[in-house]
């Protein structure tokens, strides 16, 4: 029976609460006194603001919150920052509350997208508030909202998603969380002035499954076969490029993680499932032999495949990036870092205190542990260090005379006492991360509504302080004026019956911000290229990659084979040491079209101005 064949005929807050608590029970589930205190506020009407550690049931409170939603016949969304968990919470949910009660939107696809609960990516939900969203807001936007690792609002690139729906859902009830948001008294206090609804903070440091943290000057080899071998599995080797995961998979090879009978179930949970060749061979190697790799480049049918087999108990060892600390359902005993400095996009820098525990909290299983271990591996050439000194022993001449070995070049410096500062901080407060784009203003124009007001609100009403709130302005009458002259929007004379300013004068492609927003583009790029040309279906399909999100390891080693052969050839030529290493800096991965992109997509801007917020990439 389906947890919305419980339904009370009524929608008391007390017969909701026992209706609830009796199917948790029913589960085998004993609610947490903070489970207990977000469900009491959300069913009294309270926006919630809950901030507790992994592992302490916050799915169950969010599913608290949609039981309360259906039976109020409120519709209610529930979002997450990347597509894989939004996947993952849409099935779990089906199996709650049954399929017909749940659909899914991401951008992408779509499926049931009428039904009371949605499970959807941030975006979607900001895109949404924007075009529907404001006073005058309809029956089309949530009358609840849970937002799940809420911390991605202080994203950089994404943080303006997790933003929007606080300032246009004036009329929802927000259930905002996290295990890492620092400081909460500004959104407490905003919440509860834009939905004049009691907005309360249920906060608790108490873990179900406490962690012991732990600093290793042991090899990586060594520690994970230590761990094997003391029962501390699954364990999570946590690297900060894909790269570096492969290679460290491949490598813990020739450790016997499973036993014979392990290996067969594994193989007989794979079952009939293809891998393809290149990756997906060596991933099949890999995991018959009890370890798993998972990262955000992987196709989500391998990431399902890991997540399953892991959550069957039969990978003994994950070698992944730092995607386990958003929230995907894979059970670890032990969290090893192999690091504390990442690559950020921009810069290598050392971790945040909320990246730290946001990856830390996820060891430690409710039901399976009585405690979680946490342990970073000491930089390598300290291990390294460490080593010749032991084998130097005590004879004070000997040691004098190691030669200790540096850090390699780049390396953002860390050691045993940023280990212990990240274990003793908390994490930092959230800061704002708005953004004006071609696409927001577009949705807002878009409105039934006086959309000059609606903008105004947007831009001088968010969380930003106001030397920013005057940049935004700025940046938003540049972006106005810009789709003014391309002829997309026209300002009326006179307000309209709506009561609106301006109207966008072409027919946009629904959730154009969001479904490959470069699409019209390509669609209109093939129309130049020559159709009995031989190469032009190879052409069509470099217009439509020009498109889409570059996938960093196979342009790394596109650009990695182009270099081996130009060296090749400098070499043969004759061209000296120096000068072939400043001529390589110029070589990258093949562009295929790439001029006749860049004057297409230059042209086709000026009609369309919103694309400028994309960039095209041929590859």
């Amino acid at each position: 029976m389906t947890l919305t064949e419980q339904l009370p005929d009524t929608v008391d807050a007390d017969a909701l609460y026992d209706t609830f608590t009796l199917w948790t029970t029913a589960q085998g589930l004993t609610l947490y006194p903070a489970q207990e205190e977000a469900l009491i506020e959300l069913l009294s009407g309270s926006n919630v603001i809950l901030s507790t550690p992994t592992g302490s049931g916050k799915s169950l409170v969010a599913i608290g919150a949609h039981f309360a939603a259906l039976a109020q016949g409120t519709r209610s969304f529930y979002t997450a920052p990347i597509k894989a968990l939004v996947s993952e919470k849409f099935f779990a949910l089906c199996d709650i509350f049954g399929a017909q009660q749940v659909g899914m939107m991401t951008g992408d696809s779509a499926v049931n997208p009428s039904a009371p609960i949605i499970c959807c990516t941030a975006e979607v939900l900001a895109n949404l508030a924007l075009r529907c969203g404001g006073p005058e807001a309809g029956e089309d936007v949530p009358g609840q909202v849970v937002m799940d690792e809420f911390h991605f609002y202080a994203d950089p690139a994404r943080g303006w998603a997790w933003q929007v729906p606080l300032l246009e859902l004036p009329y929802t009830q927000f259930l905002l969380m996290s295990a890492t948001l620092g400081d909460v008294t500004r959104f407490q206090e905003d919440l509860t002035r834009r939905t004049g609804q009691r907005t309360a903070t249920v906060a608790s440091g108490e873990r179900p499954v406490p962690l012991v943290f732990e600093w290793s000057t042991t090899p990586l080899h060594a520690l994970t076969e230590e761990l094997v071998g003391t029962k501390q599995t699954p364990t999570y080797i946590v690297h900060f490029t894909q790269v570096a995961t492969i290679e460290q998979a491949q490598a813990l090879t020739s450790i016997n993680v499973c036993t014979r009978e392990e290996k067969d179930q594994i193989a007989e949970l794979i079952g009939g499932f293809r891998f393809t060749a290149g990756f997906g061979r060596t991933l099949s190697r890999l995991v018959r032999h009890g370890i798993g790799v998972h990262h955000a480049g992987m196709l989500p049918k391998y990431r399902r495949l890991i997540e399953r087999l892991t959550q069957a108990g039969l990978l003994k060892v994950i070698c992944g990036t730092d995607t386990l600390g958003v929230g995907i359902n894979v059970p670890i005993r032990t969290v090893v870092f192999t690091g504390l400095s990442k690559y950020d996009g921009e810069r290598n820098r050392l971790l945040k205190a909320r990246e730290f525990h946001q990856i830390a909290g996820r060891a430690g299983r409710a039901g399976y542990d009585t405690v979680g271990t946490v342990i970073v591996q000491a930089p390598e050439h300290m291990i390294e260090n460490e080593k010749a000194l032991a084998k130097a022993g005590e004879d004070r001449k000997k040691r004098r005379r190691v030669v200790r070995r540096n850090a390699p070049e780049g390396f953002v410096s860390w050691g045993e006492p940023t280990f212990q500062r990240l274990v003793e901080s908390q994490p930092e407060p959230l800061t704002s991360s708005f953004v004006v784009t071609h696409a927001m203003m577009l949705n807002v124009i878009n409105r039934q509504s006086d959309t000059m007001a609606a903008m105004r609100h947007l831009l001088e009403d968010n969380h930003e302080d106001r030397p920013a709130q005057r940049r935004h302005i700025r940046r938003a009458i540049a972006i106005y004026r810009a789709l003014r002259a391309g002829g997309v929007v026209e300002q009326l004379p006179e307000p309209d019956a709506d009561g609106r300013r301006a109207k966008v004068t072409v027919d946009l492609q629904r959730d154009f911000a969001l479904n490959q927003p470069l699409s019209p583009f390509a669609l209109a790029a093939i129309e130049l290229l020559d159709r009995d040309s031989p190469d032009y279906p190879l052409d069509v399909l470099s217009v439509i990659e020009s498109t889409l999100d570059d996938p960093r390891q196979v342009l790394a080693a596109q650009r990695n084979l182009a270099r081996k052969d130009a060296l090749a050839a400098m070499k043969a030529d004759g061209i000296e040491y120096d000068e072939r290493m400043v001529l390589l800096e110029d070589i990258t991965y093949p562009k295929p079209l790439a001029e006749l992109l860049g004057a297409a997509f230059d042209t086709y801007r000026r009609g369309h101005p919103w694309v400028g917020d994309f960039e095209l990439s041929p590859k």
